[in-house]
């Protein structure tokens, strides 16, 4: 039994559709999914765990919990496969290095998932309002990121929990080439039918976070972790996704011509 805590979110239902689909018993589990589970509860960690043997993770929106991960090895949970991102020591993230960290000392057998920027991040996430705005403020220069499929990373993630191989291994997550923001905005506004600006810089961020009330004081620790993203420079893509899964990642253009964008 696989269990897919968040198994409603972007990656994770994609991820419990593949599973299925090839015929492998998983259950997924969240606050509002087929099974109830909260990190923020702990009553609700041992009905997800009973039976499984193989986990994959995402971490909350805080830094995790260690006892989740040490309870899941007590109840018989060999491998875990963690969902983090890509370039989290920048920025220090220390929310995602903690839950690397807690995996990797579990003593079960653990995979890390790197992935780069997720394409749905313009049509699922938090720039939907902005591609329908005709705007997006972000201060990533222009810098170069490869953008990745949420259901490339969801077949990733089913082939190391379904196929050997896999154990102690980091893998980052790309799509098949880089992209900066105004170049991905360009193909996207093709698709939504109205023009989708682009403002990279950082007095433009200042800019729209004042005008949503916040101080250019609150504002700074969000644009140092930007400048950090930027002075590395452009993401490499990598071959992950065709080395685990044998097809290759998809374009960011079929991803902007596939999209539902009727709201935008």
């Amino acid at each position: 039994m696989i269990l897919v805590i968040g198994g409603t979110g972007r990656v994770g239902r994609r991820l419990v559709r593949k599973l299925r689909e090839g015929g492998h018993p998983v259950r997924p589990a969240s606050r509002t999914g087929e099974v109830r589970f909260d990190w923020e509860q702990p009553g609700t960690w041992d009905d997800a765990l009973q039976g499984v043997t193989k986990v994959f993770v995402m971490a909350p929106n805080r830094i995790p919990d260690p006892a989740l991960i040490q309870r899941a090895v007590a109840l018989g949970v060999e491998h875990i496969v963690l969902l983090s991102s890509r370039g989290i020591e920048v920025v220090g993230d220390e929310r995602m290095m903690a839950a690397e960290r807690a995996v990797e000392t579990s003593g079960a057998a653990w995979t890390i998932l790197r992935p780069d920027s997720f394409n749905q991040n313009f049509d699922e996430g938090f720039f939907r309002q902005a591609v329908a705005a005709g705007e997006l403020v972000m201060p990533f220069g222009d810098v170069k990121q490869a953008f990745v499929d949420a259901d490339d990373i969801a077949a990733v993630a089913a082939a190391t929990l379904t196929s050997p191989g896999h154990a102690g291994h980091r893998y980052e997550v790309t799509g098949p080439r880089a992209l900066d923001y105004a170049e991905a905005l360009g193909i996207i506004a093709g698709h939504v039918g109205h023009p989708v600006r682009y403002r990279g810089t950082d007095e433009d961020y200042f800019a729209a976070q004042e005008a949503l009330g916040k101080t250019r004081a609150q504002t700074e620790p969000a644009v140092a972790a930007f400048r950090a993203i930027r002075a590395a420079g452009d993401h490499a893509p990598t071959d992950t996704v065709e080395q685990v899964t044998g097809r290759k990642p998809r374009t960011f253009e079929d991803y902007a011509a596939d999209a539902d964008w009727t709201t935008s």
